[in-house]
């Protein structure tokens, strides 16, 4: 086609779809103008589980903050409603076993009735010379440290049974824990804490840390904690391996301690049937609660932080709510059958061990009383020294005197991960990234960690409190000046004692008077 009226010629080509009838694309080039993706409104129940708590009711004493208020709850609430969107992508759902009688349930009868990789996920590993044993699972649920009290140590990937690296440290070994990623661990052995990598070689010795008997680690402050049979509870950051915090807990020896995965606040558990809460910033507990009559045998905080349970040698397993610190149930064991280890798996369902059986029971911190008969039983061929949920997979791992059992517990796990925070899948590339990421984010300090009473009263204090804290405002003063003035008296006592030898010289005299010269 020719454009006349112009010097030169232009020739224009046209395009036009063939019709879908006789072979031609479906497509249209039209589009309304006022074509808008509407988004559905979400369920208010939904919404409900997603929120963390009632929005802030009034105004602040400024228009400021109160702007600033309402601009938080907004963002919360746009969290709250994009977590239940995202809801929809979480297409796993957790198992069960039905029937009333599903205590009768034994391994080798899931094992004959499930596929090939929950097969696989139910093994034995006899080690008989070596035991009893403690264990750990790493954060996304990928990899098992073994530790027996004899000295053998085994890292390895137990889905696939890949050995990383099996070495004996020759010395009595108290526990094991993984650090931030599966490429380091450390071992508490007879007098110090060993730090070693996945080839199992030595990369430090922690002596400060010694007779360490348990071991935790705080993933998002990188911080390893130790309870040791002195009755020091150190904090140890591993980023920059400097100590941030000893406390002598004058409580003695410490062989009970868990960590509330929500607050990061250590429990410890004491003979006197005591538990306390300790905080890196606190020379003194956060808080001290009364469990038990007599010596406690173990403590388990559950996922959510709530819930916290202990048994004790009286044969009690008792619930308490950690937001308020009171009892909830009790349940009374018979004779001859006293509790010991205990661990919440992330779906609420509680191992309890007993000298060579474990039991397993759901909802317990929704029951005023002890079910008659578990979920699911397990009997192994000895006592029972460890037990601990497997992450994202419905496997409990039990560490025992001839070595450890790997059992299937359904529902016991979370089935949908996600990936930014603990990814069981993730390649080399991936993790090494993550390792990065983790140090850059790492903003939380330890003296963030702090233990605020959850059922404290709003509004305003007494004018008996506030006198109160003038007092101790003054007493504060009053010391500090004190302590300037004992301390400048003890600098002039050692000027005074250093300048003693002056004492025999005439006044006037100086030393200088010597290097002067004598007249004939």
């Amino acid at each position: 086609m020719s454009v006349k009226g112009s010097s030169e010629k232009t020739n224009i080509r046209y395009f036009f779809p063939k019709d879908p009838a006789k072979g031609g694309a479906k497509f249209s080039f039209i589009r309304k103008k006022k074509d808008a993706i509407e988004e559905v409104p979400v369920a208010e129940n939904k919404l409900k589980k997603w929120r963390t708590g009632e929005s802030s009711k009034g105004y602040a004493r400024t228009k400021f903050h109160s702007e600033k208020i309402k601009a938080r709850e907004k963002v919360f609430e746009k969290v709250a409603e994009k977590s239940a969107r995202a809801e929809l992508l979480c297409a796993e759902e957790e198992g069960t076993l039905e029937g009333e009688k599903t205590y009768q349930i034994t391994q080798n009868d899931i094992r004959g009735s499930a596929d090939e990789a929950t097969q696989q996920k139910i093994f034995d590993l006899r080690l008989n010379q070596f035991g009893p044993y403690r264990l750990d699972y790493t954060r996304n649920g990928r990899h098992l440290l073994i530790g027996g009290a004899k000295g053998h140590v085994a890292a390895f990937d137990w889905q696939t049974k890949g050995l990383h690296c099996e070495i004996n440290v020759m010395e009595t070994v108290a526990d094991v824990k993984w650090l931030h990623q599966e490429t380091m661990f450390a071992v508490a052995q007879k007098k110090n804490v060993f730090i070693y990598d996945n080839q199992g070689i030595e990369l430090h010795c922690l002596k400060h840390l010694d007779s360490a008997l348990r071991l935790e680690f705080l993933p998002y402050h990188f911080l390893l904690v130790s309870a040791g049979a002195k009755g020091y509870l150190s904090y140890l950051d591993v980023s920059v391996g400097q100590e941030v915090s000893g406390i002598c807990t004058k409580q003695g020896r410490l062989d009970i301690l868990t960590v509330n995965p929500q607050s990061a606040i250590v429990h410890l558990g004491h003979p006197n049937g005591i538990v306390s809460l300790w905080t890196p910033n606190m020379k003194e507990p956060a808080a001290k609660i009364l469990c038990h009559a007599s010596c406690l045998r173990d403590v388990a905080v559950d996922v959510s932080g709530n819930y916290m349970a202990t048994s004790g040698m009286d044969r009690r397993l008792k619930i308490f709510d950690l937001r308020t610190y009171k009892e909830l149930s009790r349940f009374q064991y018979n004779k001859r059958q006293c509790p010991g280890k205990l661990d919440f798996s992330q779906k609420g369902i509680l191992a309890v061990s007993r000298e060579n059986v474990v039991e397993l029971y759901k909802d317990m911190t929704n029951q005023a009383y002890r079910p008659e008969k578990p979920y699911l039983y397990h009997r192994c061929d000895k006592l029972v020294q460890d037990i601990m949920f497997c992450p994202y997979e419905d496997v409990l791992g039990i560490g025992h005197g001839w070595g450890f059992s790997s059992i299937v517990v359904p529902g016991a796990g979370e089935p949908n991960f996600d990936a930014l925070e603990a990814n069981p899948f993730q390649s080399k590339a991936q993790r090494k990234q993550t390792e990065v990421r983790m140090l850059l984010d790492k903003f939380l300090k330890p003296s963030k960690i702090d233990f605020t009473p959850r059922h404290k009263m709003k509004g305003g204090s007494k004018a008996g409190k506030v006198e109160q804290r003038k007092k101790g405002v003054q007493e504060q003063h009053l010391r500090a000046a004190v302590r300037d003035i004992v301390r400048t008296k003890q600098k002039e006592g050692r000027l005074n004692k250093s300048n003693s030898w002056r004492a025999g010289l005439p006044e006037g005299v100086s030393s200088l008077q010597r290097l002067k010269k004598k007249s004939a």
